[in-house]
């Protein structure tokens, strides 16, 4: 009986330790394809792994500073409560976030102030104010759905902007698995409406 005992423990360690490679190597894949859709759409590579005091997960051209770590964190926690407030209850841990940190390209907006954007495909806003030649710059952009991930410009200063745009860009992921009617009527900017969208 002694034997059994050993012999059925030493089973069951095997099985977690299975059980825990298999979910570490189904999330480096799908990192991998994550990092793989960032460096298409932006150009950059993503060189920094890190994460939030909170436990958002980080990719970013250079090592982000503890100020824009925290104001992720920050943009993260003002999500939730708002979302709390609608009754969502759906990706509300910082863990299910995970944020690209692009290379800007460019610093100032067109009204000449701090604004670090990058630049993406015109998409849906060809043809609107918003295109610059067949592409736009935004301060941010969901990248994907499951699991939410979503880049944004890297900053230097005006970090109380991180934390607006981390906010923002999440509020699309939090009505995307939360509210799909209103996701919808949300989602394209193009036809008018922006942020914030909860309030």
């Amino acid at each position: 009986m002694k034997k059994l005992k050993v012999l059925l423990g030493i089973i069951s360690m095997f099985a977690v330790g299975f059980i825990l490679f298999q979910n570490a190597e189904a999330q480096s894949r799908a990192d991998r394809v994550l990092i793989s859709e960032a460096q298409r759409i932006t150009n950059d590579t993503f060189y920094n792994f890190s994460q939030t005091p909170n436990g958002a997960r980080v990719y970013s051209v250079n090592q982000p500073g503890y100020k824009m770590l925290n104001a992720i964190d920050d943009g993260l926690t003002k999500l939730f409560t708002l979302a709390r407030q609608y009754n969502y209850r759906n990706r509300l841990n910082y863990s299910d976030y995970t944020i690209f940190i692009a290379a800007p390209d460019r610093a100032k907006n067109g009204n000449k102030q701090y604004s670090p954007d990058i630049a993406i495909s015109a998409a849906q806003y060809a043809g609107t104010v918003y295109d610059q030649g067949g592409y736009i710059y935004a301060a941010g952009m969901v990248m994907a759905y499951n699991p939410c991930a979503f880049i944004i410009a890297e900053h230097t200063k005006d970090f109380q902007h991180v934390s607006d745009v981390v906010r923002f860009e999440g509020e699309h992921l939090v009505l995307y698995h939360n509210d799909r009617k209103f996701y919808n009527k949300t989602a394209d900017h193009s036809q008018g409406g922006g942020h914030p969208i909860l309030r």
